[in-house]
Parts: C-alpha cells; sequence; structure tokens
C-alpha cells in the first residue's frame, strides 16, 4: 500500500519549504513521490514553488478552493484517486493552512483509497515564534492540527531563542487544553533546529513517527467560512513599493486581520516572489510566476486593502 503523508501547518508556517526538503529526501532515497496541493482559494501559489523538484520521481496534483465543502471533497479524492494510479510510492499532502484535518483520516478510509492506501505520518509545522494572540478560530484550527500530529516541526528556529520556543510551547498546549484535548506537547515531541541542519536521521525521523489518535471538541463545522481571500491581478509595483504595501496591510487593524499575503510580481523578464507573514516579509527574484498576489485573513475590508494595493 502507498503511504500518505500529511504536512499541516497554519498561514505562512513554511510548509511548502518543508515539504521541498522532505520529498528530496524522499526522492534521494529511491522514492517515487507525489505531492497533492490543496490550497484555499482558487489560484494554488505554493505549488509553483515546488515545481523545481518535478520530474520522473515527483509528479503534482492541485485541488483549489472557492467551492463548498462537498464540492472540495470530491475533488480531494479524485486527485487522490488519480495519484492512486501512477505508480507512485509515497504521497505527500499539504493543505492549506485552514484545512479541516478530519476530512484527511475520513476521506482515506472511502473506497477505493481504503485499499490502495495507508497512513504515513502527520507532522505539523508551527512557527518557533507563534503570535499569542490568534483569535478562538484560529487557536481551534491549531490545536486540530497538532493534536493528531505523530511531530510537530518548529520553522525559523534560526530567529527565536529557547523563551520563544518555551513560549510556543506553552501556547500550543494552551490551545490544546481550550479545545479539550488531553494530549500534552513535550520537547521530545518535537524538532528545533534550522531547517538548514537537518540530516537523514531528522527527515527518517519525520518520515516515521505516524500520528497520534485524540479527542478534542470539534468547534467549527467548516474551518474556511471564518476566511477570506482576496486576489489582486497584474500587479505593478517596484520592490519598496510592495514592501511598504504589505507592512501596512498587517499594521492596519482598518483592514481586518490579514494573516498572510503571497504571490508574484513582475519584475522585467523575471519575478518578484512575496511571501510575508506577521513576523517575517520574503522577497526575491524568480524565473518563474504568476500575475497575482492573495491575501488572506479575518473580517477583511476590501474597500481600505484595495487603498493600499493601489499602486
Amino acid at each position: 500500500m502507498i503511504k500518505v503523508d500529511l504536512i499541516t501547518g497554519f498561514l505562512g508556517s513554511g510548509k511548502t519549504t518543508f515539504i521541498k526538503m522532505y520529498a528530496k529526501h524522499l526522492i534521494d532515497s529511491g522514492l517515487k513521490v507525489g505531492i497533492l496541493e490543496n490550497d484555499y482559494g482558487a489560484v494554488n501559489v505554493d505549488m509553483m514553488l515546488l515545481k523545481e523538484l518535478e520530474g520522473d520521481n515527483c509528479g503534482f496534483e492541485m485541488v483549489a478552493g472557492a467551492c463548498d465543502a462537498d464540492c472540495h471533497r470530491r475533488r480531494f479524492k479524485t486527485k487522490l484517486i488519480a495519484l492512486g494510479m501512477s505508480g507512485y510510492d509515497r504521497i505527500i499532502i499539504e493543505p492549506s493552512g485552514i484545512f479541516d484535518i478530519d476530512e484527511f483520516f475520513d476521506v482515506l478510509h472511502e473506497s477505493p483509497l481504503d485499499r490502495w492506501y495507508e497512513q504515513g505520518s502527520v507532522i505539523a509545522v508551527v512557527d518557533a515564534r507563534l503570535e499569542d494572540e490568534l483569535s478562538e478560530n484560529s487557536s481551534y484550527l491549531l490545536a486540530s492540527q497538532i493534536a493528531m500530529s505523530g511531530l510537530v516541526v518548529l520553522s525559523k528556529t534560526q530567529l527565536a531563542d529557547k523563551k520563544d520556543i518555551t513560549n510556543t510551547i506553552g501556547r500550543l498546549n494552551a490551545a490544546l487544553e481550550n479545545v479539550k484535548c488531553p494530549r500534552k506537547i513535550t520537547s521530545s515531541e518535537i524538532i528545533a533546529k534550522p531547517w538548514s541542519k537537518f540530516d537523514d536521521c531528522d527527515f527518517e525521523r519525520v518520515k516515521n513517527c505516524g500520528c497520534r489518535a485524540e479527542s478534542f471538541v470539534k468547534l467549527l463545522s467548516e474551518s474556511g467560512e471564518f476566511y477570506q481571500t482576496l486576489y489582486y491581478l497584474d500587479v505593478r509595483a517596484d520592490e519598496n513599493s510592495l514592501k511598504n504595501a504589505v507592512k501596512n496591510l498587517f499594521e492596519d487593524k482598518n483592514c481586518g486581520s490579514v494573516f498572510r499575503v503571497k504571490g508574484f510580481v513582475r519584475k522585467g523578464e523575471k519575478w518578484i516572489e512575496l511571501n510575508a507573514t506577521r513576523s517575517e516579509l520574503t522577497i526575491r527574484e524568480s524565473d518563474c510566476g504568476q500575475d497575482i498576489v492573495i491575501i488572506i485573513g479575518e473580517s477583511l475590508n476590501k474597500d481600505n486593502i484595495e487603498r493600499i494595493m493601489s499602486f
């Protein structure tokens, strides 16, 4: 049977970057890997960031959002069927940062998937400097992701100190307590080291960590209904203007609660790749891209955001 790994994590935690490293380890180990990108919203930017892995031993499928829960579930199952017929040794699923993990477990037990697939590892990627003011909805989604994870992998540890990591573990456990989950995350269930220093032993630990069966109170029926996505096509801005706009989006409370800004902006014959959260902004040149900037958050004020995005 084909093992399926689920890489969870809230918006901007670093799931795509981690998957790129993990998939490369599996490919270098001689496995043929399929990656299923499951993005919230109608356009999948993260898939473009993984394209350099594509080849004889690595292929992709994509499920985009912008539909109701039943439609999304059917699309998800259809893509898993396609991957199951493609001869892969291992499947990696990257859900969106607002994905309800129950959907993943439920679909794997449906026919014909139950004859092809078996549960691999569930890995939760968490920012080592996890913010302490998550909304109730976001706190719930975080708890639902880490409750069933076999391992928590901290991202951006090179930017964090021991106090940051201790505080993050405390916030994870507080989120679990809020949904009445009996699990307590300990340091033995966490990898807290810069990803640049990961070795084969670290990746094998990820590969074999499995998952947990934990109970918790389900607070949301459909995770996506509390979040919004705005799309801006054919944005024309230089790097400084783009940085200032993104900074204002996160700081201006009149815009709502912005979680993530990502996408591409043209720069001559090349592209500027944009990836931003409240704590980190990355802009770099890229040879490929797509004319789009995506803003994801809660209670977004479209008029105020459009004012900031009017270059």
